[in-house]
C-alpha cells in the first residue's frame, strides 16, 4: 500500500488498467471517500462511495493508482 497521506482531495482514482474509477473527495480513517458526481446512475447516484486505502498501489502526480483493475474495484466500494 501506498502512503495515503498523499492523497488529496481532487484527485484522479484510476484501476489498475488506467480507467477512471472516481474522485477523491477526502480520505476518512482508511477509506477514500469519492465524490458524489462519480456515484453512477440509478439508486447509487447521489451516494458517496468508499474505497479502502489498502486498494492502493501507488500516488503519482494527481493520480491514485489502484491494484486492482477498475471494473474489479468497483466490486470493493462501500457504499454510503
Amino acid at each position: 500500500m501506498s502512503d495515503a497521506s498523499k492523497i488529496r482531495e481532487h484527485m484522479e482514482v484510476i484501476g489498475a488498467d488506467g480507467v477512471h474509477v472516481g474522485t477523491v473527495d477526502k480520505v476518512e480513517s482508511s477509506r477514500i471517500k469519492l465524490t458524489k458526481k462519480d456515484s453512477g446512475e440509478g439508486s447509487h447516484r447521489g451516494h458517496h462511495h468508499y474505497i479502502s486505502t489498502s486498494l492502493i498501489a501507488e500516488v503519482e502526480g494527481n493520480k491514485v493508482r489502484l491494484s486492482a483493475n477498475s471494473d474489479v474495484a468497483v466490486t470493493f466500494e462501500e457504499e454510503k
